[in-house]
Parts: C-alpha cells; structure tokens; sequence
C-alpha cells in the first residue's frame, strides 16, 4: 500500500477503519500520465483494502487532496500530446477506457465512498467526486466540467453520473455553458450531499467518513447495489434483486448484536464490527 512517505502523486493512508485517497501533486494537482497511473493503482489497492473477509478491512473511503485547490482539471498537455501523435482517435478512446475503469471501481466498492471537496474542483477531479456515494463540499469549493475550452466532452463518466444526479438538463446546461458553480448552487441541485463550514472542513469530512465506517458495513453495501440497481434499472428491477442481497443480512453478526442490543438498552447503542 502506498503510504504517507511517498512521491506518488495519489496514495493511499489509512485512518482507523477509513482508507483515505490523497491527491497531492502541487501546486494545482492537475492531472497527467502520473496521475493517471497511480489512480489506476490507488483503485486496484482499494479493491484489496476493502475485500469482505479482510482482517485489516478499511470499511469507508475518503477521497481528498492537499493544497489549496482540489484540482485545477487535467493537464492540457496530455491532450496535446493525444491529438498530435499517431492515431489520436483510438489513444483518446483508450485513454477515457482507463479512467471509466478507475470510476467504475471506485463507485463499485463495497463500502461507502465519500469526496471532500474544500475548494475549486475541476473536470477529473469531478468526474471521480461523481463516482464516489457522498460528496462533501465546503462553503468556498466551487466546481466545474469545462472541456469545452479544448473542444472536448468530459469522458471519465461526469456526464451520465451527473445526469443521474441532477437530471439530464442540468447535466447538459453545467458542460455546455462550462461554467464554475459554487457548492451552494449544487447541493441545490442534488449534485452536493452537504456543504459544511470552511473552518474545520476537512475534519468534518473525516469525522463523516469514520462514522459510516463504524457502521453496518455489510448492510451498505445492500443498500449501494439497491439504489443503483433502481437508477439504472427501475425500481422493480431493485424489488426483484432485494430478497438475495438483504436476506442474507439476517445471517450477519452486526444485525444478531444489533437486534440484541435494541431489545435489551434501545435504539442507538450497537456497535458494528462489519461483519
């Protein structure tokens, strides 16, 4: 696992039962091969980190980063170097297969996914907010998918994930106009879970992400593949997966120690151990 020490452009630390994903790449952490890479291996590593039956399971994830902007996007030389070497077309289209891999991991997880986003965050940076189940923004933290300036569409799954967020107008008017909107305006739209407080943000974020970890971890997961299922499918397609994915949380010792410690001293007193 990476660790604090490293160079490594994105690493991972762990918090107690949280894995936290760190974007460190002064002074904007913009995006860029390296980038790319060690996302691909940060991904991998969480798919690891979080695998049910782990001793040492992370059973939450957070994703921040260092400095004083979340991102400032991609690189645009990466796009240069694309558009003018051989075969643009299918290095493009390789390249926005990695990073939808790198989403769909993320978003694929096990456990609950959350963004802390406490400035400007911009295109990828978004693009992987999106994929993550809560995303956490401070007051001053604005945000924007803006590949319009290099004649591109956001291709890392912002479009479709902020379609099933805020409705596919909103998704269209945020990327067509290329605009930057602060947190406020999004959380209106569904888009933002909270917006919290500048001073002490990051800190509330952590203490969020540490309170889904000492949750029913198994239960989560339940309750991410139900809602998918129902964005993307229906929600009697969701009805008809139901009995197979939270029948079995009977058979958990959270639920047994849970349902015990209700009988016994009332609603609020479990604690999970995740399994």
């Amino acid at each position: 696992m990476t660790d604090a020490g490293s160079a490594a452009p994105v690493r991972i630390e762990r918090d107690g039962d949280v894995a936290v994903v760190v974007l460190d790449k002064p002074p904007l952490n913009l995006f860029d091969e390296p980038v790319f890479a060690a996302l691909e291996q940060v991904a991998a590593e969480l798919v690891a980190l979080t695998a049910p039956g782990r001793p040492d399971r992370a059973r939450a994830v957070l994703v921040e980063a260092r400095g004083r902007v979340v991102s400032g996007g991609v690189d645009v030389t990466a796009f240069r170097d694309i558009a003018e070497g051989p075969d643009p077309a299918q290095v493009g289209a390789a390249l926005w297969a990695r990073l939808l891999r790198v989403a769909q991991t993320v978003e694929d997880l096990p456990v609950p996914t959350v963004f802390a986003a406490h400035g400007l965050t911009l295109t990828a940076a978004f693009e992987l907010a999106l994929a993550c189940d809560l995303l956490l923004a401070a007051e001053r933290a604005s945000f924007g998918l803006v590949e319009i300036v290099v004649g591109l569409t956001p291709s890392m799954g912002g479009p479709q994930r902020l379609a099933e967020r805020a409705g596919p107008a909103r998704a269209k008017e945020l990327i067509f106009t290329g605009e930057r909107y602060p947190a406020a305006v999004l959380e209106r739209w569904g888009v933002v879970n909270r917006v919290l407080p500048d001073e002490g943000f990051a800190a509330a974020a952590r203490d969020t992400a540490s309170r889904l970890a000492a949750g029913p971890t198994v239960a989560h997961a339940a309750t991410k593949r139900l809602v998918t299922t129902a964005v993307r499918h229906g929600a009697r397609a969701a009805d008809d997966i139901t009995p197979q994915v939270s029948g079995p949380l009977f058979a958990t010792t959270d639920l047994r120690g849970a349902v015990a410690s209700f009988l016994e001293e009332g609603p609020g007193k479990a604690t999970y151990g995740g399994r």
